[in-house]
């Protein structure tokens, strides 16, 4: 098989890609992963000093922007030129369905749905006129089912899957795919909280089929493929990379 039969398939040279969460853990391996495939990546998340160490040793570009905040002005100037849309940015706030605050709801909606759904409306259209684009969201296991206390955190995930459902229907036939990721249990900052707890993480393994649990570094290639001309008739379809956790 030759490189240039691989880069027809999977090579992203020339295209631009943005990446919300790119920062740290699944969405930076995913950043290094589309710009290692040849795409011109720009990662977004809240700190500047973490965006600019994490883009020097990805070779990207970077924005700071607050997506519990993001309005349309903002959406709509990160989208511009963008090929590659990767929606990973999350909060994880899970209290208690009935003890969650108004506040707590508000900013687990914007930045894990509303966020992803105003880039998608900045990016996507624009795919559309050009004929191509890609848009890949990460979901949950609470985009499925209710586990480990799912609250908000599981509605708002479980939208992400219906948009990438929409997000199809509206542009796939302009050679826009949209699908979603679902992870199973990652170790990333994000959930050095629940890793913390003694022996929670070997329970959280012992319930995958391949034993261990999932690394960022488990994304990557999924990142590309479904970036990738190879996954054109790939869409709207929800994707689980977690080592079989769900299906155990």
């Amino acid at each position: 098989m030759s490189d240039s039969y691989l880069a027809s398939l999977f090579a992203l040279n020339g295209r631009r890609a943005l990446v919300t969460g790119g920062s740290s853990g699944i969405g930076k391996a995913m950043a290094g992963a589309l710009a290692g495939a040849g795409a011109q990546v720009t990662i977004v998340a809240r700190g500047a000093e973490q965006l600019a160490v994490a883009a020097e040793e990805i070779g990207a570009a970077w924005e700071s922007y607050d997506l519990r905040s993001l309005d349309d002005a903002s959406a709509a100037r990160l989208g511009d030129g963008i090929d590659i849309l990767v929606n990973c940015a999350g909060v994880n706030h899970r209290p208690h369905l009935g003890s969650t605050t108004e506040q707590e709801y508000f900013e687990a909606m914007a930045v894990n749905l509303h966020a992803p759904y105003l880039l998608g409306q900045a990016t996507g259209p624009a795919m559309a006129a050009r004929g191509w684009g890609r848009i890949i969201n990460v979901g949950s296991q609470q985009t499925w089912k209710a586990f480990g206390n799912s609250g908000v955190y599981g509605v708002a995930k479980a939208g992400v899957a219906g948009l990438s459902r929409s997000q199809s229907e509206a542009w796939a036939a302009s050679g826009v795919t949209s699908n979603t990721l679902i992870p199973g249990f990652v170790v990333t900052p994000m959930t050095l909280p629940t890793v913390a707890v003694p022996g929670v993480e070997e329970a959280l393994a012992s319930r995958s089929h391949i034993g261990r649990n999932g690394l960022p570094a488990d994304f990557a290639g999924v990142a590309v493929w479904l970036a990738s001309e190879g996954a054109a008739f790939v869409t709207g379809q929800t994707i689980a990379v977690d080592g079989g956790f769900s299906v155990k």
